[in-house]
């Protein structure tokens, strides 16, 4: 997938996959939501040009669920719920 050569490029660290809805920020039934942890360097900018880049990628919508945007009992519901690439 080409999800391992945008983590080179973007400072994220793909978890894995979401149920769709996860990221509500993104629409269309297609969409791929991933999990994500960020890295050294984040920038908000550098998630949008991720998700961005990565629709382009896949052509199909993306959205990215940060690890550190998302607490508590939701936090530990989504990470069951994230499945590996």
């Amino acid at each position: 997938m080409h999800v391992a050569d945008r983590e080179s490029r973007f400072p994220l660290r793909v978890l894995g996959i979401l149920p769709r809805g996860a990221a509500v920020h993104v629409r269309g039934d297609d969409a791929l939501d991933f999990l994500a942890k960020k890295r050294l360097g984040f920038s908000w900018l550098g998630v949008a040009q991720a998700e961005v880049d990565l629709s382009a990628r896949l052509g199909r919508p993306v959205g990215i669920v940060l690890t550190s945007e998302v607490q508590g009992a939701e936090a530990a519901r989504l990470s069951e719920l994230a499945r590996p690439l």
